[in-house]
């Protein structure tokens, strides 16, 4: 099967889908750092770091394989954290037209479209019935789902929407979610590098051997840790970070820590949150903006614990300065989720 990834970003759906035996062509990414990234991960791939509305012709000859495209529009106007843009006027919020009109123009048997969950309800669900009108109306049979990465071997409560669409009238059913143990926030990043606040390593030691079956898998057989960079947080945050227990947030700061916020008890709950780590990870998202604490250490998380809670697997680089580096990782779907996808779409063949 040949794929096409738009809104590509690092790559993250592109790895799930190379896992799985898709080869992927063709990728289109308009920020200039996040499509470093991409090439340096997936060097096999042409990339177009344009935006997608310059993109009128699929670059790549028809064969007799499968084929599927692929992506995420930008999502932060259908996020629940965004209230004052999750609304018709979000020019961004129209981007799934570029989508629907790449999918018209190449006619691939397969589309998967990854979104935020939010997309079900923005406008009281004016967006995803606007979508499901424009794939339906150009021939494709469409099955839409949200799944939770923690069900699909992903140590993040990360909900997503995924709309998979098929050329040839196939219903498409959602993997069943197996009952399994959820991978902790310990089992993926227990054996990375002890760092100190504003540690900034290429390349580092790992701490210990592989700690959990996890660990192990994103390891493979490297033998560093790279992309050990983590923000540079002043005393004063840092003093505020001791306070905090795992599971804690800004509330387990004392009021006189926090008298530089003009009312801080506005703050919502993932502000200053310390992950457990007996406990699958909350969201990464923009953890340098929610400020996420290490479970052990009083510090942010490094750009390779954010991987390893998204699924990088370790030998991934991410390019850029650090905040680039960390709103890549952020921004990205866990392969082992979009895995999970593309697995069973390539059993229908």
């Amino acid at each position: 099967m040949i794929g096409i990834d738009i809104f590509s970003g690092v790559g993250g759906m592109s790895l799930g889908a190379l896992m799985t035996g898709i080869d992927v062509k063709f990728a289109v990414e308009n920020d200039k750092h996040t499509a470093e990234t991409f090439l340096a991960n997936h060097s096999g791939v042409t990339m177009l770091n344009e935006d997608i509305q310059n993109l009128h012709a699929i670059p790549l000859k028809k064969t007799k394989d499968m084929t599927i495209l692929f992506g995420g529009p930008p999502c932060q106007g259908f996020s629940y954290s965004n209230q004052r843009t999750r609304n018709k006027n979000n020019t961004k919020n129209w981007l799934f037209k570029e989508f629907v009109r790449i999918t018209k123009l190449w006619q691939p048997d397969w589309f998967v479209l990854e979104n935020v969950s939010g997309i079900l309800h923005t406008e009281k669900g004016f967006f995803l019935e606007q979508i499901l009108n424009d794939f339906h109306n150009i021939g494709y049979t469409l099955s839409y789902n949200l799944c939770n990465a923690t069900d699909f071997g992903v140590p993040q409560k990360r909900s997503r929407f995924f709309l998979v669409g098929s050329k040839h009238g196939i219903a498409f059913e959602f993997p069943d979610i197996k009952e399994q143990d959820k991978i902790t926030v310990k089992d993926a990043i227990n054996d990375l590098p002890i760092l100190a606040n504003g540690a900034n390593f290429d390349k580092l030691e790992y701490k210990t051997e592989a700690t959990s079956t996890y660990a192990k898998a994103l390891r493979g057989k490297s033998t560093h840790s790279l992309c050990n960079n983590v923000t540079k947080n002043s005393d004063l945050i840092i003093e505020r970070y001791k306070h905090i227990p795992q599971g804690g947030n800004w509330e387990n700061i004392p009021n006189h820590l926090m008298s530089n916020y003009k009312d801080h008890s506005r703050c919502h709950d993932g502000i200053y949150y310390r992950l457990k780590e007996n406990e699958p990870s909350v969201v990464i998202g923009n953890y340098r903006k929610n400020m996420l604490i290490h479970p052990i250490e009083d510090r942010g998380l490094s750009v390779r614990e954010a991987a390893r809670l998204q699924s990088f697997p370790d030998w991934f680089v991410f390019n850029g300065t650090v905040g680039f580096q960390q709103q890549q990782v952020g921004n990205a779907v866990p392969p082992l989720l979009a895995k999970v996808i593309f697995s069973k779409i390539c059993s229908y063949q």
